[in-house]
């Protein structure tokens, strides 16, 4: 995460930016040592498994940081300032307001079970709550907060919802090939700490290409 900042989050002299490399580096190394020591030989499979585990907690949160950091940017027909904080917060809500709406639409109409790894989502339920999340974002951006570029608005809501979606199934499947009911025990009743999050972290990635080749 510390990696992808930029020199508005340096703290005096101290650059964050070569930090993030420095730790970089050292994880990579570190990772197949801690393999070696603990199991008293090298699995490639366990290497990639430990891998695969830091990137996927740590890209998204770290391209989040990125979407914040190069903020300088002109959205629509916006005068140029910066909007580094526009993105995240349209993205964070895309994706509370579709849970929401997807929970409430899918209490009282849902029926049709959407996928066998979370059946208790259904396609009513999922499609609902899209909807609803898309619109609120998008009026909400356009006619409350003057974010003239409405295209844009549903573009990344869109990946929010569809992408966030695939995340929170994504990570239902890995608690099951994990044998694990949650994926953590910090917060009761909400399936782990990873659940809260396990949506921002797969849609993070897709909003940033977006982000980075169209605006």
């Amino acid at each position: 995460m510390l990696w992808v900042t930029n020199p508005a989050f340096d703290i005096g002299a101290i650059n964050l930016y070569e930090i993030g490399w420095w730790l970089l580096i050292i994880l990579l190394i570190s990772i197949p040592i801690t393999e070696i020591v603990l199991s008293k030989q090298f699995i490639l499979k366990n290497f990639g498994y430990s891998l695969l585990g830091l990137l996927y907690i740590s890209v998204g949160c770290g391209l989040m940081v990125n979407l914040r950091a190069e903020g300088i940017l002109s959205f629509g027909s916006m005068v140029t300032f910066d909007l580094g904080w526009v993105i995240p917060v349209v993205l964070i809500a895309a994706i509370w307001i579709n849970d929401t709406m997807a929970y409430i639409v899918g209490s009282f109409i849902g029926k049709t079970p959407l996928s066998s790894i979370s059946p208790k989502k259904t396609w009513e339920g999922t499609v609902g709550g899209a909807v609803l999340s898309i619109a609120t974002v998008t009026l909400l951006g356009y006619f409350a907060f003057g974010l003239n570029d409405y295209f844009s608005l549903l573009i990344i809501s869109s990946i929010a919802v569809v992408m966030g979606t695939a995340g929170d199934l994504l990570e239902s499947k890995l608690k099951r090939i994990a044998g694990v009911k949650d994926s953590g025990h910090i917060m009761p009743g909400h399936g782990g700490f990873l659940d809260r999050f396990d949506s921002l972290l797969f849609s993070i990635p897709f909003v940033w290409l977006y982000v980075r080749l169209f605006l």
